[in-house]
Protein backbone atom coordinates (compact mmCIF):
# COMPACT_ATOMS: atom_id res chain seq x y z
CA UNK A 1 0.00 0.00 0.00
CA UNK A 2 0.86 3.70 -0.89
CA UNK A 3 1.17 6.15 2.05
CA UNK A 4 0.58 9.37 1.55
CA UNK A 5 0.25 12.01 4.04
CA UNK A 6 -1.92 15.44 3.07
CA UNK A 7 -2.45 16.83 6.24
CA UNK A 8 -4.65 14.25 6.98
CA UNK A 9 -7.52 14.92 5.30
CA UNK A 10 -9.25 12.67 3.38
CA UNK A 11 -9.41 12.65 -0.48
CA UNK A 12 -11.41 10.20 -3.34
CA UNK A 13 -11.37 10.70 -6.20
CA UNK A 14 -11.47 8.82 -9.82
CA UNK A 15 -8.91 9.03 -12.70
CA UNK A 16 -8.84 7.28 -15.89
CA UNK A 17 -6.20 5.20 -17.47
CA UNK A 18 -5.23 6.17 -21.14
CA UNK A 19 -3.28 5.65 -24.27
CA UNK A 20 -2.68 3.95 -27.74
CA UNK A 21 -3.47 0.23 -27.83
CA UNK A 22 -0.08 -1.65 -25.98
CA UNK A 23 1.44 0.94 -23.51
CA UNK A 24 1.12 -0.75 -20.45
CA UNK A 25 -2.01 0.80 -19.13
CA UNK A 26 -3.46 -2.59 -17.23
CA UNK A 27 -0.02 -3.79 -15.88
CA UNK A 28 0.21 -0.20 -14.21
CA UNK A 29 -3.23 -0.46 -13.09
CA UNK A 30 -2.09 -3.76 -11.78
CA UNK A 31 1.04 -3.06 -10.17
CA UNK A 32 -0.21 0.38 -8.60
CA UNK A 33 -2.86 -1.63 -6.70
CA UNK A 34 -0.69 -5.19 -6.36
CA UNK A 35 -3.30 -7.44 -7.44
CA UNK A 36 -3.93 -8.60 -10.95
CA UNK A 37 -7.42 -7.64 -12.14
CA UNK A 38 -6.95 -6.26 -15.39
CA UNK A 39 -5.75 -8.50 -17.86
CA UNK A 40 -1.99 -8.14 -19.68
CA UNK A 41 -1.08 -9.07 -23.03
CA UNK A 42 1.15 -8.21 -25.67
CA UNK A 43 -1.57 -8.01 -28.54
CA UNK A 44 -3.51 -4.75 -28.79
CA UNK A 45 -6.37 -3.84 -27.94
CA UNK A 46 -6.64 -6.71 -25.24
CA UNK A 47 -8.57 -4.32 -22.35
CA UNK A 48 -12.29 -4.35 -24.11
CA UNK A 49 -14.35 -2.79 -20.91
CA UNK A 50 -13.69 0.20 -18.52
CA UNK A 51 -12.71 -1.68 -15.45
CA UNK A 52 -12.51 -0.02 -12.04
CA UNK A 53 -9.85 -1.09 -9.77
CA UNK A 54 -9.56 0.51 -6.32
CA UNK A 55 -6.40 1.71 -4.24
CA UNK A 56 -6.85 2.83 -0.45
CA UNK A 57 -4.12 5.10 1.11
CA UNK A 58 -4.04 5.56 4.81
CA UNK A 59 -6.23 8.89 3.63
CA UNK A 60 -7.04 8.68 0.34
CA UNK A 61 -9.18 6.44 -2.24
CA UNK A 62 -8.42 6.24 -5.50
CA UNK A 63 -10.77 4.85 -8.24
CA UNK A 64 -8.94 4.19 -11.58
CA UNK A 65 -10.40 3.20 -14.53
CA UNK A 66 -8.38 0.99 -16.42
CA UNK A 67 -9.74 1.61 -20.68
CA UNK A 68 -9.34 0.02 -23.75
CA UNK A 69 -6.43 1.85 -26.01
CA UNK A 70 -7.98 4.41 -28.30
CA UNK A 71 -7.83 3.52 -32.01
CA UNK A 72 -9.61 3.53 -34.82
CA UNK A 73 -12.26 0.88 -34.93
CA UNK A 74 -13.14 -1.33 -37.70
CA UNK A 75 -15.62 -2.92 -36.32
CA UNK A 76 -18.77 -2.63 -33.90
CA UNK A 77 -16.65 -4.09 -30.83
CA UNK A 78 -13.88 -1.59 -31.79
CA UNK A 79 -16.67 1.21 -31.65
CA UNK A 80 -17.75 0.08 -28.38
CA UNK A 81 -14.36 -0.11 -26.94
CA UNK A 82 -13.54 3.57 -28.14
CA UNK A 83 -16.89 4.77 -27.03
CA UNK A 84 -15.92 3.27 -23.15
CA UNK A 85 -12.62 5.44 -23.20
CA UNK A 86 -13.63 8.73 -24.23
CA UNK A 87 -16.65 8.43 -21.78
CA UNK A 88 -13.88 7.60 -19.11
CA UNK A 89 -12.51 11.00 -19.59
CA UNK A 90 -15.74 12.88 -18.82
CA UNK A 91 -16.62 11.20 -15.80
CA UNK A 92 -13.10 11.45 -13.93
CA UNK A 93 -11.01 14.06 -11.90
CA UNK A 94 -7.44 13.41 -13.17
CA UNK A 95 -6.69 11.51 -16.47
CA UNK A 96 -3.19 9.45 -16.38
CA UNK A 97 -1.84 9.79 -20.16
CA UNK A 98 0.29 6.82 -20.22
CA UNK A 99 2.95 6.52 -22.99
CA UNK A 100 5.49 4.10 -24.03
CA UNK A 101 8.86 5.65 -23.98
CA UNK A 102 10.63 2.99 -26.11
CA UNK A 103 8.84 3.61 -28.85
CA UNK A 104 8.79 6.88 -30.96
CA UNK A 105 5.98 9.31 -30.32
CA UNK A 106 3.65 7.81 -33.26
CA UNK A 107 -0.12 8.36 -35.04
CA UNK A 108 -1.90 6.67 -32.52
CA UNK A 109 -0.33 9.06 -29.34
CA UNK A 110 -1.25 11.92 -31.32
CA UNK A 111 -5.13 10.47 -31.97
CA UNK A 112 -5.21 10.11 -28.38
CA UNK A 113 -3.86 13.86 -27.28
CA UNK A 114 -6.89 14.94 -30.03
CA UNK A 115 -9.47 13.41 -27.53
CA UNK A 116 -8.02 15.10 -24.09
CA UNK A 117 -7.56 18.26 -25.54
CA UNK A 118 -11.30 18.27 -26.03
CA UNK A 119 -12.11 17.14 -22.42
CA UNK A 120 -10.81 19.94 -19.99
CA UNK A 121 -9.37 17.26 -17.38
CA UNK A 122 -6.43 17.34 -16.00
CA UNK A 123 -4.03 14.99 -17.57
CA UNK A 124 -0.88 13.49 -15.96
CA UNK A 125 1.56 12.24 -18.82
CA UNK A 126 3.10 8.93 -17.56
CA UNK A 127 5.82 8.17 -19.16
CA UNK A 128 6.04 4.02 -19.08
CA UNK A 129 8.90 1.43 -20.08
CA UNK A 130 11.53 3.74 -18.53
CA UNK A 131 13.26 0.28 -17.56
CA UNK A 132 13.77 -0.38 -21.72
CA UNK A 133 15.96 3.08 -22.29
CA UNK A 134 19.65 2.61 -22.62
CA UNK A 135 20.37 5.44 -20.55
CA UNK A 136 18.53 8.55 -18.90
CA UNK A 137 18.85 11.06 -20.93
CA UNK A 138 17.01 9.38 -23.96
CA UNK A 139 13.85 10.38 -21.73
CA UNK A 140 14.49 13.97 -21.64
CA UNK A 141 13.76 14.27 -25.78
CA UNK A 142 10.73 11.95 -25.69
CA UNK A 143 9.22 13.70 -22.79
CA UNK A 144 9.99 17.20 -24.71
CA UNK A 145 8.03 15.92 -27.68
CA UNK A 146 4.65 15.51 -25.83
CA UNK A 147 4.91 18.51 -23.36
CA UNK A 148 6.08 20.69 -26.51
CA UNK A 149 2.50 19.72 -27.85
CA UNK A 150 0.25 19.35 -24.57
CA UNK A 151 0.09 21.26 -21.22
CA UNK A 152 0.32 18.39 -18.80
CA UNK A 153 -0.39 19.07 -15.22
CA UNK A 154 2.63 16.47 -14.13
CA UNK A 155 5.12 14.22 -15.65
CA UNK A 156 5.85 11.31 -13.89
CA UNK A 157 8.50 8.69 -15.10
CA UNK A 158 7.32 5.12 -13.99
CA UNK A 159 8.08 1.30 -14.70
CA UNK A 160 5.11 -0.21 -14.67
CA UNK A 161 6.36 -3.74 -14.62
CA UNK A 162 9.75 -2.82 -13.00
CA UNK A 163 9.25 -0.18 -10.42
CA UNK A 164 7.64 -1.23 -6.46
CA UNK A 165 7.34 1.97 -5.12
CA UNK A 166 4.95 3.98 -7.16
CA UNK A 167 4.56 7.10 -4.38
CA UNK A 168 5.67 9.79 -6.77
CA UNK A 169 2.48 8.65 -9.02
CA UNK A 170 0.31 8.69 -6.72
CA UNK A 171 1.66 11.96 -5.21
CA UNK A 172 1.03 13.76 -8.25
CA UNK A 173 -2.47 12.09 -8.84
CA UNK A 174 -3.64 13.29 -5.12
CA UNK A 175 -3.22 16.75 -6.04
CA UNK A 176 -6.15 16.97 -7.95
CA UNK A 177 -8.59 14.69 -6.30
CA UNK A 178 -11.24 16.65 -4.24
CA UNK A 179 -11.60 16.19 -0.23
CA UNK A 180 -14.23 13.49 -0.13
CA UNK A 181 -15.70 10.16 1.40
CA UNK A 182 -14.82 6.43 1.28
CA UNK A 183 -16.59 5.40 -1.77
CA UNK A 184 -15.73 1.57 -1.13
CA UNK A 185 -15.13 -0.46 1.50
CA UNK A 186 -10.71 -0.72 1.89
CA UNK A 187 -10.65 -4.69 1.40
CA UNK A 188 -12.69 -4.21 -2.08
CA UNK A 189 -10.40 -3.85 -5.04
CA UNK A 190 -12.06 -3.60 -8.18
CA UNK A 191 -16.08 -3.24 -8.97
CA UNK A 192 -16.16 -6.18 -11.50
CA UNK A 193 -17.92 -9.91 -10.64
CA UNK A 194 -16.36 -12.60 -10.36
CA UNK A 195 -17.90 -13.68 -13.27
CA UNK A 196 -16.61 -10.82 -15.50
CA UNK A 197 -12.88 -11.23 -13.84
CA UNK A 198 -13.10 -15.09 -14.02
CA UNK A 199 -13.55 -14.92 -18.30
CA UNK A 200 -11.28 -12.19 -18.52
CA UNK A 201 -8.27 -14.09 -16.98
CA UNK A 202 -9.52 -17.39 -19.57
CA UNK A 203 -9.45 -14.92 -22.49
CA UNK A 204 -6.18 -13.52 -21.67
CA UNK A 205 -4.42 -17.10 -21.64
CA UNK A 206 -5.82 -17.47 -25.20
CA UNK A 207 -4.28 -14.59 -26.04
CA UNK A 208 -0.80 -15.17 -25.19
CA UNK A 209 -1.09 -18.92 -26.56
CA UNK A 210 -2.50 -18.60 -29.78
CA UNK A 211 -1.90 -17.18 -32.90
CA UNK A 212 -2.24 -13.78 -34.65
CA UNK A 213 -5.30 -14.90 -36.36
CA UNK A 214 -6.93 -15.92 -33.48
CA UNK A 215 -6.64 -13.30 -30.47
CA UNK A 216 -9.23 -10.42 -31.55
CA UNK A 217 -11.79 -12.73 -32.54
CA UNK A 218 -12.23 -14.47 -29.14
CA UNK A 219 -15.02 -13.45 -26.74
CA UNK A 220 -15.49 -15.74 -23.44
CA UNK A 221 -19.02 -16.61 -21.68
CA UNK A 222 -19.00 -17.68 -17.90
CA UNK A 223 -22.49 -20.09 -18.20
CA UNK A 224 -22.19 -21.19 -14.65
CA UNK A 225 -20.55 -20.83 -11.75
CA UNK A 226 -21.08 -22.35 -8.31
CA UNK A 227 -19.52 -23.55 -5.35
CA UNK A 228 -19.82 -27.80 -5.00
CA UNK A 229 -20.76 -29.95 -2.57
CA UNK A 230 -16.95 -30.64 -2.14
CA UNK A 231 -16.78 -26.98 -1.91
CA UNK A 232 -14.69 -26.54 -4.74
CA UNK A 233 -15.53 -23.69 -7.35
CA UNK A 234 -17.20 -25.30 -10.46
CA UNK A 235 -16.90 -22.52 -13.60
CA UNK A 236 -18.06 -23.64 -17.10
CA UNK A 237 -16.74 -21.31 -19.56
CA UNK A 238 -17.27 -21.08 -23.56
CA UNK A 239 -14.62 -19.36 -25.57
CA UNK A 240 -16.22 -18.12 -28.35
CA UNK A 241 -14.45 -17.65 -32.32
CA UNK A 242 -15.59 -16.32 -35.26
CA UNK A 243 -14.37 -19.20 -38.20
CA UNK A 244 -13.98 -23.09 -37.40
CA UNK A 245 -10.27 -23.19 -38.34
CA UNK A 246 -9.85 -21.00 -35.22
CA UNK A 247 -11.35 -23.07 -33.30
CA UNK A 248 -9.21 -26.19 -34.63
CA UNK A 249 -6.47 -23.17 -32.77
CA UNK A 250 -7.98 -22.76 -29.71
CA UNK A 251 -8.32 -26.51 -28.45
CA UNK A 252 -4.89 -27.37 -30.17
CA UNK A 253 -3.90 -30.91 -31.38
CA UNK A 254 -5.32 -33.57 -29.12
CA UNK A 255 -6.78 -30.80 -27.14
CA UNK A 256 -3.07 -29.43 -25.98
CA UNK A 257 -4.09 -25.98 -25.80
CA UNK A 258 -7.17 -25.95 -24.70
CA UNK A 259 -5.97 -27.76 -21.48
CA UNK A 260 -2.91 -25.23 -21.41
CA UNK A 261 -5.41 -22.59 -21.15
CA UNK A 262 -7.61 -23.98 -18.60
CA UNK A 263 -4.20 -24.81 -16.52
CA UNK A 264 -3.03 -21.32 -16.59
CA UNK A 265 -6.16 -19.46 -16.12
CA UNK A 266 -7.29 -21.94 -13.06
CA UNK A 267 -3.91 -21.08 -11.28
CA UNK A 268 -4.72 -17.31 -11.57
CA UNK A 269 -8.28 -17.18 -10.54
CA UNK A 270 -7.50 -19.56 -7.59
CA UNK A 271 -5.23 -17.14 -6.64
CA UNK A 272 -7.07 -14.32 -6.94
CA UNK A 273 -10.22 -15.67 -5.70
CA UNK A 274 -8.87 -17.60 -2.91
CA UNK A 275 -10.93 -21.02 -3.74
CA UNK A 276 -10.32 -24.47 -5.34
CA UNK A 277 -11.22 -24.15 -9.32
CA UNK A 278 -12.66 -26.72 -11.29
CA UNK A 279 -13.04 -25.33 -14.97
CA UNK A 280 -14.74 -26.76 -17.68
CA UNK A 281 -14.19 -25.36 -20.71
CA UNK A 282 -15.72 -25.31 -24.15
CA UNK A 283 -14.94 -23.91 -27.79
CA UNK A 284 -17.92 -22.25 -30.11
CA UNK A 285 -17.74 -20.94 -33.65
CA UNK A 286 -19.90 -17.27 -34.30
CA UNK A 287 -19.13 -16.07 -37.05
CA UNK A 288 -18.63 -12.49 -37.46
CA UNK A 289 -20.25 -11.86 -33.68
CA UNK A 290 -18.08 -8.06 -33.28
CA UNK A 291 -20.14 -6.77 -35.34
CA UNK A 292 -23.67 -7.91 -34.15
CA UNK A 293 -25.49 -6.21 -31.77
CA UNK A 294 -27.10 -8.82 -30.23
CA UNK A 295 -23.79 -10.77 -29.50
CA UNK A 296 -21.95 -7.89 -28.38
CA UNK A 297 -24.54 -7.65 -25.72
CA UNK A 298 -24.52 -10.81 -24.63
CA UNK A 299 -20.96 -11.05 -24.39
CA UNK A 300 -21.18 -7.85 -22.14
CA UNK A 301 -19.71 -5.51 -23.93
CA UNK A 302 -23.16 -2.83 -24.20
CA UNK A 303 -23.18 1.30 -23.73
Amino acid sequence: MVVIDKDKKYFSGFAAVVGRPNVGKSTLVNSLIGEKIAIMSDRPQTTRNKIMCILNTDNAQIMFLDTPGMHKPQHKLGEYMVREAESALREVDVVLFVVDVSEKKGAGDEYVLQHLKKAGTPVILVANKIDKLQSKEMLLPIISSYTKDFDFAEVVPVSALADKDFGSLVGAILKYLPEGPQYFPEDMITDQPERLIAAELIREKVLRLTRDEVPHSIAVEIEEMKIRQNNDLYIRAVIFVERESQKGIVIGAKGNLLKLVGRQAREDIESLLGNKVFLDLWVKVKPDWRNKDSMLRQFGYKD
